[in-house]
Formats: structure tokens, C-alpha cells, sequence
């Protein structure tokens, strides 16, 4: 065991297995949150890059081994968090660390087979989540396909509400107004959450002016947000077509859901084995084998007429070169998958439209969790996303319990600067608060702030 401890963390004993992208996302994170964070790795290398940076302890070996997770301290530990490239080993060290210590305990599973019974696994092992980083980024994918103008779209109250981000276009009728006229010139029923201008994030009141080129997150119940869009002269209509280059798991994902909702889709994977066996996954899918950086073949196989591009490779670089190829062919909506968060400032000005980072939707879930284990009061998070680059976070509570929050006028909650309430989920009811509007027992509440660590519902206030 090594690594450095400076003074000791006032949240969760927390161990994270495996160092890769997602386990130093998770230690980033949760060390910033103030818990007390063990990693367990067999590569020493990737162990000792983390207690360089962070005031962390670490431990070479197999994390499925008892001995190792007892060295590592499992026995007083509040949660395991398996993250290795190994579904079967995150599963193994979980179910160790059920039966040697009474923590809690996440793993990560990737395999198409396994995320069939997420359910069942789950149940039987007694793990608190199982995550699946490609599903949850193709999830994503499929949400934005149905609705291409939006930049970002999250999901909250069980799909019931949605959050999405997109670009007010010149010479749009948002252009120029503020939020307290946005009623009266477009009918809506539509809170606005933030805006980014010249790369500044604001949450915004009513005297708000919104205009061309901005970036706004709005919420809404899911089935009034075309309505809106259409009232703002913002196309709607869900893609026809998409191309996906890269035939991997968030390809069959991506693709199995496209094909759900009537899009017809086109992959091009190199390996010939695995186009074969796509073939027979996805028999509605047109699977082509070849190279999908060959810019005569996405010529050949009609890029320049697809309504979507999405490149899934295994190569962040391969990813941007892509879209950007893409975009130069035509008006096509791209989404482009990015591993790495290392260049996340030189890629915002790379103009790639929608960006996803699969790493980073893993980690929210995950956050979500922790924060809900560390609020000394019962008000859970339900959903966690992380907005404009980190910079906002949009979190839902759910509110089990009377606190200084419950049964007050939101006019007289005494809320800290940057903080908006915008939404009550009550018994599936979306409701866009007022003033006179209160939080009560049996609500989802979700919190737009450029706060970061809120874990209870009372953090928003002063």
C-alpha cells in the first residue's frame, strides 16, 4: 500500500478498482468531494500517476483477490467501485466485497449479453448499480437523433422531463427577448436553465436577454418540447438515416435503438468477422465491411446524403477527423464520441456539434450515488448530469422527508445566488414552478446550479 494522505477525508471510505479512463474520472471527482479514495490496479504504473496527483492510497494486485481487498481495508469501506476492462472481474470483485465487508458496491458491464439482465444481476449479486458505459452513451445518442437541433439532450423524472441544449440561430425570434417576455411571444411551457455566451455560463432571471449564438438549456415536460421548437421555427423531425463508423458495442447499441424508432442505419466496420456477426444481430441494419477513414468509400456509401453521422471508433482523433469531414459534405447532424478529457477546451472549438463522453456519463451515475450515500438527510439524487463542460450541474432530489425545504412558497426560500428550481415531479406531473408553488413529500425535485457538490436538498439554501 502506497500513496499520500494529508489530513483525513470527511466523506465515504471508498475503493475503486481499476485505473483506467473511468477510474481516474471517478478519483478526480470523488476525491474533489472529499472522500477518502484507495485504488487497486495490477499496472503499478497507473497506481503511481494517481497518487502523484492526489491525495489518495494505493494498492498493486487483482482486486478480485480477499487478501487484497482486506489490505485495501474493505472491511470499513462504505463502497467498491469495479471499473476494470473485464466484466466478469467486476462482477467477482463486487461479490467478494458483498461477502467480506458490509459495503456497498458498483460495477461496470459492458458486454451485450450481460446488459440484458442488468435487472437479474443486480438483484441476485445485491449491488447497488451496474452501469454500462456504451449503452448509456448510445442512450444519449438515440435521445438526440429524435430531436437533431438539440446539441444535449438528459433525461430526468423517468423520461417524463427533459433537458435540452441547443444554439439559438440568427435571426430567431429568441433572438433579443428576455425570459420575463418569452411567454407572451412564444407559447411555451418551457423554463430556461442557463446560457453560455462567449464562453460564460449564467443561470438567468427573468430580465435575461437571450440572444443569436447563445447556448440555452431548457427543461419541459417531454411531451410539449416540439410544440416549442416548432413555435420557435426549430426543426423537430427526428433523423431518417444514419451512418456509424465503427462496429463496436456502442455501435450495436446505437444501432438496435435507431432501428427501434424507424431509422434506417448504415455501419461500416473493417473486420470482416464482426460485420458477420452484426449481420446477424441487427439483420435490418445494411452492414458494410470496410474502412470508414477511406473518404472515397463514405463518398461510395452516400455520406453526403445521410441525415446523421455518428463515428464510433476506438480513436478519439479518428472520431474528430471524421466529423469534421462530414461536415464539410453537408448539413448531416453529427454526434462525435470522445474518450479522453485531457484537450475538452481545444475540442469545444472545434465546432463538432454534439459531443459525447462515455467516461464522463459513467461517472455521473456513479457521483449521483455517492452524493445520495453521503446526505445526512433523506432527500435521494435521482439523476446527476454535468452541463457546459462541468460548470453546471442539473441534479434531481427526491424528497422523502419534511426538511427547511418542504411545505414553503419558493418565493420565501432564502436560495443561494446561482441556484434555480426547475422542476417538481409530482405523482408524474411535471410542474415549471412559480413563486407561490411549495416542494412536498413524494416529489422529484430537479436543481440547476453552477454550484458543484450539492448532496441534499438543503444545500440550496443560504
Amino acid at each position: 500500500m502506497f500513496g499520500r494522505r494529508n489530513e483525513q477525508p470527511k466523506g465515504l471510505k471508498i475503493i475503486i478498482v481499476g485505473c483506467g479512463k473511468v477510474g481516474s474520472t471517478l478519483v478526480e471527482q470523488l476525491v474533489l468531494e472529499g472522500h477518502d479514495i484507495t485504488v487497486i490496479d495490477t499496472n503499478i504504473t497507473k497506481i503511481e500517476e494517481l497518487t502523484n496527483l492526489y491525495d489518495i492510497m494505493g494498492l498493486e494486485g487483482n482486486g478480485a483477490s480477499y487478501s487484497v481487498q482486506m489490505e485495501a481495508g474493505i472491511e470499513n469501506t462504505d463502497l467498491l467501485i469495479a471499473v476494470t476492462g473485464s466484466d466478469e472481474l467486476n462482477l467477482l470483485c463486487c461479490t467478494i466485497a458483498k461477502q467480506v465487508g458490509n459495503c456497498a458496491a458498483i460495477a461496470r458491464v459492458r458486454t451485450p449479453d450481460y446488459s440484458k439482465e442488468i435487472g437479474y444481476l443486480r438483484e441476485k449479486l445485491g449491488l447497488a448499480m451496474i452501469i454500462n458505459p456504451e449503452l448509456e452513451a448510445a442512450r444519449e445518442m438515440a435521445r438526440i437523433l429524435y430531436l437533431p437541433t438539440a446539441l444535449e439532450v438528459s433525461s430526468f423524472a423517468h423520461g417524463q422531463a427533459e433537458l435540452i441544449q441547443f444554439k439559438i440561430p440568427e435571426g430567431n425570434i429568441l433572438d433579443g427577448i428576455t425570459l420575463a417576455q418569452l411567454s407572451s411571444k412564444v407559447p411555451n411551457k418551457v423554463l430556461v436553465c442557463a446560457i453560455e455566451r462567449d464562453g460564460k455560463v449564467e443561470i438567468p432571471s427573468g430580465m435575461s436577454e437571450m440572444k443569436a449564438g447563445d447556448i440555452i438549456s431548457f427543461v419541459a415536460q417531454r411531451a410539449t418540447i416540439k410544440n416549442f421548437m416548432q413555435n420557435i421555427s426549430v426543426k423537430t423531425s427526428k433523423v431518417k438515416s444514419t451512418m456509424i463508423i465503427g462496429g463496436g458495442k456502442a455501435a450495436y447499441y446505437l444501432a438496435s435503438q435507431l432501428l427501434h424508432m424507424g431509422i434506417s442505419v448504415k455501419i461500416i466496420e473493417r473486420d470482416r468477422k464482426r460485420c458477420e456477426e452484426l449481420s446477424i444481430l441487427l439483420p435490418k441494419a445494411i452492414i458494410i465491411n470496410g474502412d470508414g477513414t477511406d473518404a472515397e468509400l463514405l463518398k461510395e456509401e452516400g455520406i453526403d446524403s445521410m441525415e446523421s453521422f455518428v463515428p464510433l471508433t476506438g480513436m478519439d482523433e479518428e472520431n474528430i477527423m471524421l466529423t469534421l469531414h462530414a461536415r464539410q459534405l453537408s448539413n448531416t447532424k453529427v454526434i462525435t464520441k470522445i474518450n479522453r478529457l485531457a484537450f475538452k477546451n481545444v475540442i469545444a472549438e472545434l465546432k463538432l456539434g454534439s459531443v459525447i463522453y462515455p467516461r464522463l456519463i459513467t461517472s455521473e451515475s456513479i457521483i449521483a450515488y455517492v452524493r445520495a450515500r453521503s446526505a445526512s438527510i433523506e432527500s435521494n439524487i435521482e439523476t446527476l448530469y454535468h452541463l457546459f463542460d462541468g460548470r453546471v450541474e442539473a441534479i434531481e432530489f427526491s424528497i422523502d422527508k419534511n426538511s427547511k425545504v418542504t411545505n414553503v412558497p419558493l418565493m420565501n426560500l432564502k436560495l443561494k445566488e446561482h441556484v434555480l428550481v426547475a422542476f417538481i415531479n409530482r405523482n408524474g406531473k411535471i410542474i415549471l414552478p412559480s413563486g407561490q408553488d411549495c416542494i412536498q413529500i413524494g416529489d422529484t425535485v430537479m436543481i440547476v446550479t453552477t454550484h458543484n457538490g450539492f448532496d441534499e436538498i438543503e444545500d440550496i439554501l443560504k
